[in-house]
């Protein structure tokens, strides 16, 4: 028998399971499985690592996805802009404005100072 506290081909109490991420793709392939399949569920959830409410959220997020795709109303589509990028071209329209009254004020000035003068000497 072995020395270590962990009897050999169990995990570690203490090891923490590393958190596995599905793709959109593999989430729609399982859900597609789950409801066109004859195999029950409870066989698909185990052969891929998930339980009943894993895959209610997945669900779910279909469900939600197919809703906000079927919404659109057809025709051009507003495009949406992050707050961040709004705020930024924001600004540099308000930086252009400024430059644009600061050069007319010159050009004003400039027309004034050469006004009856011709170009041509």
């Amino acid at each position: 028998m072995n020395s270590s506290n962990t009897p050999q081909g169990q995990p570690n109490v203490g090891t923490k399971k590393k958190r596995r991420f599905l793709t959109a793709e593999k989430k729609f392939q399982i859900y597609l499985e789950a409801q066109h399949s004859d195999k029950p569920i409870g066989e698909i959830l185990r052969r891929e690592g998930l339980y009943s409410t894993d895959l209610a959220r997945i669900r779910q997020q279909v469900k939600d996805g197919a809703l906000e795709r079927l919404s659109v109303k057809p025709g051009r589509q507003q495009s949406a802009v992050a707050f961040e990028a709004y705020e930024a071209l924001k600004q540099e329209l308000q930086e252009k404005e400024r430059t644009l009254a600061d050069l007319s004020v010159e050009l004003a000035i400039l027309r004034k100072k050469t006004n009856g003068v011709s170009w041509d000497r």
